[in-house]
Parts: C-alpha cells; sequence; structure tokens
C-alpha cells in the first residue's frame, strides 16, 4: 500500500479551496457521528447520490429529508462512511489539490472539482442504474484531481508511506504513485464480483480519474504546460 504523505512540487497561491473543501468534509462528518445508526442512514439515503432516484425509476419516503436527486450529486461528496473513508480522500486532496488548484486558480478550481465528482457519480450510476444503494464520498472528485495531477507534473516527487508487511517511506515520481493508484481500481473492477468490492464505486473512481485528465487540458491558465514542461510566466509568476 503506497499512502501519499507529500511532494515536493511548490505552488505560486494558498490552496484556499482546497482547504475549504477539507474542512467541510470534516465538518460534515462530525455532523454524522451525532446522529445515531438510524439516523445516519436516513442522512445517507436522503443525501448521497441514489442512481434510481436520479433517473426517476424509485423515489425516497415522504419523510425523509433530500434535496432535488440531481443536488445530491454535490452533496454525497460531503459524506463519509467512516474515517478511513474521510482520511483517505482528505490526504489525497490535500497532497495534490493545491497544485491543481494552482494551476487554475481558486474559482476555476471549485468548478472543476464539482465536474469532476459529477462526471464520477454519472459514469457509476450509468454502470447500475436500478440501484438503490446510496453512493457518498469525494472520491470521485479528488479521482478527477489525481487524474489531472498526473497530467500536468508526472515527474513530480512525492513522499509516502509504504505499507507492505513493513512500513517505510519511500520517494516516487508522481506517475508510478498515481498510475499504480488507477491499475488497483481496474484491477477490482475487473476481477472482483459485486459482493467483494465491498460497496465502493470502483467505477466513479476510474471515471473521475479520467474527467480530471480531460477537463484540466481546458481548465488550467494557458501558461501552465502540460505533462511537467517548463511553466511560462504568468500573471502569477
Amino acid at each position: 500500500m503506497l499512502i501519499p504523505i507529500r511532494d515536493e512540487n511548490p505552488t505560486l497561491r494558498p490552496p484556499i479551496v482546497t482547504i475549504g473543501l477539507i474542512a467541510a468534509c470534516v465538518v460534515v462528518f462530525l455532523y454524522q457521528l451525532t446522529l445515531s445508526q438510524r439516523e445516519e442512514e436516513v442522512f445517507a439515503l436522503g443525501f448521497g447520490m441514489i442512481p434510481s432516484v436520479l433517473f426517476g425509476s424509485r423515489e425516497l419516503s415522504a419523510a425523509i429529508p433530500t434535496v432535488d436527486p440531481w443536488l445530491t450529486i454535490v452533496t454525497s461528496m460531503f459524506l463519509h462512511g467512516g474515517l478511513l473513508h474521510l482520511a483517505g480522500n482528505m490526504i489525497y486532496l490535500w497532497v495534490f489539490g493545491n497544485n491543481i488548484e494552482d494551476s487554475m486558480g481558486h474559482l476555476r478550481f471549485l468548478v472543476f472539482y464539482l465536474v469532476s465528482g459529477l462526471a464520477a457519480a454519472l459514469g457509476q450510476a450509468m454502470i447500475d442504474p436500478d440501484s438503490a444503494i446510496p453512493m457518498i464520498g469525494a472520491s470521485g472528485a479528488v479521482s478527477g484531481v489525481l487524474g489531472a495531477y498526473l497530467v500536468l507534473h508526472p515527474h513530480a516527487r512525492v513522499l509516502c508511506l509504504f505499507v507492505w508487511g513493513l512500513v517505510t517511506t519511500v520517494t516516487l515520481p508522481a506517475v508510478a504513485v498515481l498510475g499504480w493508484w488507477i491499475v488497483v481500481q481496474l484491477v477490482n473492477i475487473l476481477f472482483l464480483t459485486g459482493d467483494e468490492q465491498g460497496g465502493v464505486a470502483w467505477f466513479a473512481h476510474v471515471a473521475g480519474f479520467v474527467a480530471g485528465m480531460i477537463l484540466i487540458v481546458m481548465f488550467r491558465h494557458g501558461h501552465v504546460p502540460l505533462f511537467g514542461g517548463e511553466r511560462r510566466r504568468g500573471p502569477w509568476g
């Protein structure tokens, strides 16, 4: 297992939106901790993205507080199923999000993040449109950040915690860290059955990753090069 700790890739402006997204996810998770098990289930049903509800083949009970089904694509990005689920997403967002935000600016990054999450949610929903299981978590949107980082900074050095019988640290290029990450997602899709996948939205991860790779070409500022090229001077340096 590779767990990124930090990258050796300085930025020119503070990652205001990245920090804000992390804070929002933490606040929502702390609220979830105040709920009983039944209340948390109802909360996930109302604000998680349920494919069958999204596409109109099923309706929630009127007793369940919710928002418009299409808005659940956004609300679902801020819910998490446990501490490890939250921590995993937030670590990846913290390590890689600042450089992507730096490449496009704060507002563009927020839009990019939400659109990546939208693409991820739709990717998962179209695979199983009749599913009644709520999809929650920032994984799809964060996957978009990872895809964008791979396109912009494949050679950036990333310090990782390496856990495989022993625990140590290694420094690897981003292409190795993120390449390994996407391979893990594909292996789980190809070789695990539905029950073995443990309720993880693997298709959302892949859809978000691909969306991020495509969207970064359009969302980055023009002076920001692709594939680790030399950065031209722009309005921020």
